[in-house]
């Protein structure tokens, strides 16, 4: 029998891998590949595989694209493949597929503390359900329920809710979005792309120049306070995922706690803490008391996809 098995979080660019022994969610043996070095998922494995000097039966994978059908596409990027005849290619006896904030959702209880920076709240509530949220190409949106069978992960397209529009000021906003898009979700802000939408916004309205034109532009810029335009715009970026992830843990009752990843917010945790976003996240009429005490963990952990992948392997409630 295989001493090891196989996780893996694979992205439109990049395919990462590591070992876990049964019943363990320690990574070992991390790598990652660039898809595009490889023709298919198979000659990827085959070549991580080879590398660490290893030969598996069992393979829980996470992919950023829909995965509840035998066939699988990448969104951005050319594998594709069934799943059952890749598990026969691979000879693997067990071979589990996810979503990749699935499996990102599964990693928050297996994250370190050494990897979360709590902004704001008490203690979550032990056996209490738990949301997870993160904008990055998109915004992904899962939670944690408790059950017998250990985490339940829940495959949810919160990100595709409208945007909760709290002020004067964003309904100008939302009527000059409007005017470019048939509809405004959460997501449309809250994403890379969503972040320079918002900035040209800005822009327009103010009617001043839009000096930058990428969503790391407006990243940089705003730290290094060298555009004041993208300082106003990243503080309103945190504030508008305070509303939507607040909104997500009321309809969720996530007392358990809320976990903020993907690949926007953990570049600038300083100034993550600092904005409005907890401010945001409580201003809920006569259940701010409720959100007060509900914590939030930013994520930095490095491979929290790695983690859900691996807690993914043991855990009954995934197939």
């Amino acid at each position: 029998m295989a001493k090891y098995a196989l996780v893996g979080d694979i992205g439109g660019t990049n395919a990462r891998f590591a070992l876990v022994q049964s019943g363990s969610t320690q990574l070992q043996q991390v790598r990652v590949l660039a898809c595009a070095d490889y023709s298919n998922l198979d000659s990827a494995v085959v070549a991580y595989l080879a590398q660490v000097g290893e030969q598996v039966e069992e393979a829980c994978l996470a992919f950023a694209c829909p995965v509840h059908a035998d066939w699988i596409q990448m969104t951005n990027n050319h594998w594709c493949f069934s799943k059952a005849e890749m598990q026969s290619k691979l000879q693997l006896r067990t071979f589990k597929v996810l979503n990749d904030f699935t499996a990102m959702a599964l990693g928050m209880p297996q994250v370190d503390a050494s990897g979360l920076l709590q902004v704001g709240g008490g203690e979550g509530m032990a056996g209490r359900p738990r949301l997870v949220i993160g904008p990055g190409t998109g915004l992904g949106v899962s939670a944690l329920v408790p059950s017998a069978l250990g985490w339940i992960p829940l495959a949810a397209e919160g990100g595709h809710v409208s945007w909760p529009i709290t002020s004067e000021w964003e309904l100008q906003l939302w009527q000059h979005l409007k005017s470019l898009h048939s509809r405004i979700s959460a997501e449309r802000l809250l994403s890379g792309a969503g972040l320079l939408l918002l900035y040209q916004a800005y822009a327009a309205l103010r009617q001043q120049p839009c000096h930058l034109d990428s969503p790391a532009k407006v990243t940089e810029a705003a730290l290094a306070a060298t555009d004041q335009l993208a300082v106003e715009v990243l503080e309103h970026f945190c504030r508008v995922l305070g509303e939507v992830a607040g909104n997500a843990a009321l309809t969720i009752g996530t007392l358990g706690g809320v976990y903020i990843c993907g690949g926007i917010v953990p570049r600038f945790p300083e100034f993550f803490a600092k904005s409005g976003f907890r401010q945001a996240f409580e201003a809920k009429g006569r259940m701010q008391s409720y959100m007060e005490a509900m914590p939030v963990w930013l994520v930095n952990a490095e491979y929290p996809g790695l983690l859900g992948a691996a807690a993914g392997l043991a855990n009954q409630a995934v197939s």
